[in-house]
């Protein structure tokens, strides 16, 4: 009988934002999978640790994803991943991949989960807070009223011309390109009337919250991968 891998999102970085669906799910499941080289370098390791401890007795798989963009590339490394899941799966071992926020948002889970449900083995996908609703209710902000539309944006991958975008522009993940686009950013905000804000690690200890485009300028240097930008349009109410 095959075993199931289940995507299971842990939220953006508090432990109190940990579902109990989620951590039913890890606790019955035979060993855990994490996108990185080991656990230590796993935000989503170390948020289940805070909540339950007990995570340090399950067996851990490693499945580092390389941040690239070569699409050659990265399909020949999902086809190394799939195997090692596919071995495991065969063996009925139940897998949990661990993925920060909720996987169905520009999580690299959903590469296995595509090949295992097409190989004709079950993936289950257990939701988890999303990031950037998380910072919204850090920032004590609506995303959306009324007609107001909402888009989620992966910076990495574009950035300037989204911020024409109607309504509210979400902006994730930055990683290396956050100095170049806040820089962009700047420039456009000049002639646009917007709410800018941004919080960096939401719901970790070294969590920070950044409130006007002159907080992210003075701060771009420093500001870490796990970096939410958001920008509203209209001017900010007093």
């Amino acid at each position: 009988m095959s075993g199931t891998l289940y995507g299971v999102g842990v939220g953006p970085g508090n432990p109190e934002d940990l579902t109990i669906r989620a951590l039913n799910t890890i606790k019955k499941c035979d060993l855990v999978a994490i996108p990185t080289k080991d656990k230590e370098q796993s935000h989503a390791y170390r948020i289940i640790k805070q909540a339950w401890p007990e995570i340090d007795k399950k067996e851990v798989l490693c499945l580092p994803f390389p941040m690239i963009k070569d699409k050659e590339t990265l399909e020949a490394h999902y086809e190394e991943l799939l195997l090692q899941v596919l071995d495991l799966l065969d063996k009925g071992k139940n897998v949990a991949f661990l993925t920060i926020g909720d996987p169905t948002v520009y999580s690299t889970y959903l590469a296995l989960h595509k090949r295992i449900r097409r190989e004709g083995h079950p993936a289950q996908i257990v939701s988890g807070i999303p990031s950037f609703c998380a910072v919204a209710a850090t920032l004590q902000i609506g995303l959306s009223e009324k007609e107001q539309e909402v888009h989620i944006i992966p910076a990495s991958y574009q950035g300037e011309d989204a911020l024409s975008y109607s309504g509210t522009k979400i902006f994730m993940k930055s990683g290396r390109t956050l100095k170049g686009f806040i820089e962009n950013l700047e420039k456009w905000e000049k002639n646009h009337p917007c709410e800018i804000y941004a919080v960096s690690n939401c719901g970790m200890q070294d969590e920070v919250c950044y409130d006007g485009v002159e907080e992210l300028v003075k701060n771009k240097e420093m500001m870490p991968y796990l970096t939410t930008v958001i920008v509203k349009e209209g001017n900010k109410e007093r």
